[in-house]
C-alpha cells in the first residue's frame, strides 16, 4: 500500500472482483486507477473507489450497456435514479414482448398452427371519429391503449361513446415508425370537435375472428393473409380490428377481435 492506495490485487479482493475485470474497466474508461506507476505500470486504487467498482460489476451483471453505466457513474447519486429508471422501463418492455412471444410459441408447440375460418364478404362504409399516433411495432399495444383513452375522453366530453365496437386502424406493412389509429363509429351527420373524421369505404373484405389474448393476434394474421394470397387477392390498407370483447369485459383469454382486410382482385 502506498499513500493509502491499494494494489490492483488487493483492491480486486476487496471488491470480490478479478484483476482482469478491473483492467477491463480501466481499458473501457469506466474506472481508472487512482495512480499508475510510470516505471512498472502497476495500477493502484483508493479504497473509496470500491463503491464504483461494485456498482459497475452489478450493472454489468444485469447486461446494462457500457455507455449507460458510464452515464450513471458520471451522473452521481442525484442523477443516477433517472438513468437507471429509464433502463428499468426498457427492460420491463423487453420482458413484456418476450412473454408475448413465449405465449405464441407455447401455443404453436402444443397445437401447431391454429385453424382460423377466413371468410370473404363485404363491409359497409363506416364513418369514424379517430385519434392517431406514430409508434414502432413493439409499441402497438401501449399506443392503442393511449389512443383509446384519448378517444373515449373526447367522446365522453361530448356525452357519447360512439357506436360500439371500437376500431383499430393499421397499415399493411409494420414499419419501424408507423401511423395507427383508433376510432369509434359516429352518425353520418355527426362530428366530434378535436377528432379526425375518417371514412372507411365499403367493399369486399377478407376477415376472421380471434378469440384469445392480443399477444396471439399474429397467429390470426398469419391465417388471414395466407388465405388472402392463396385466393389470388391483393390486400389493401387500412387493416382493421374490431374489438368485440375487450379486457374490460372478459379475461385476456376470452377477448374477441374481428380482423378485417379490404381486398381486390390481384393484377396477376
Amino acid at each position: 500500500m502506498q499513500d493509502g492506495l491499494l494494489t490492483i490485487g488487493r483492491f480486486a479482493r476487496l471488491c470480490r472482483l478479478s484483476v482482469k475485470q478491473l483492467r477491463h474497466y480501466d481499458d473501457l474508461g469506466l474506472l481508472a486507477p487512482r495512480r499508475v506507476d510510470a516505471g512498472s505500470g502497476y495500477r493502484y486504487y483508493a479504497p473509496e473507489q470500491a463503491r464504483d467498482a461494485l456498482t459497475i460489476a452489478l450493472l454489468r451483471e444485469m447486461d446494462l450497456p457500457l455507455a449507460v453505466i458510464a452515464r450513471a457513474l458520471a451522473a452521481g447519486p442525484e442523477g443516477r435514479p433517472a438513468i437507471l429508471g429509464a433502463e428499468r422501463d426498457r427492460l420491463a418492455e423487453r420482458i413484456r414482448r418476450d412473454r408475448a412471444r413465449l405465449e405464441v410459441l407455447e401455443r404453436l408447440a402444443q397445437d401447431g398452427l391454429p385453424g382460423y375460418e377466413v371468410t370473404l364478404g363485404r363491409e359497409p362504409e363506416r364513418r369514424l371519429a379517430v385519434v392517431r399516433a406514430v409508434c414502432t411495432p413493439a409499441q402497438i399495444g401501449a399506443t392503442v391503449q393511449e389512443c383509446m383513452g384519448r378517444l373515449l375522453t373526447r367522446l365522453g366530453e361530448r356525452g357519447t361513446t360512439g357506436q360500439p365496437p371500437l376500431w383499430g386502424l393499421y397499415p399493411l406493412d409494420l414499419e419501424e415508425q408507423m401511423r395507427i389509429g383508433v376510432g369509434a363509429q359516429i352518425p353520418q351527420a355527426d362530428g366530434v370537435a378535436g377528432l379526425e373524421c375518417a371514412v372507411l369505404p365499403g367493399g369486399p373484405v377478407a376477415e376472421t375472428v380471434h378469440v384469445g389474448s392480443y399477444a396471439q393476434l399474429p397467429l390470426a394474421y398469419h391465417a388471414l393473409f395466407a388465405a388472402v394470397h392463396e385466393r389470388g387477392l391483393r390486400p389493401l390498407a387500412p387493416v382493421r380490428e374490431a374489438y368485440l370483447v375487450g379486457p374490460a369485459q372478459a379475461p385476456p383469454g376470452e377477448c374477441t377481435t374481428r380482423l378485417i382486410v379490404p381486398v381486390e382482385e390481384s393484377a396477376a
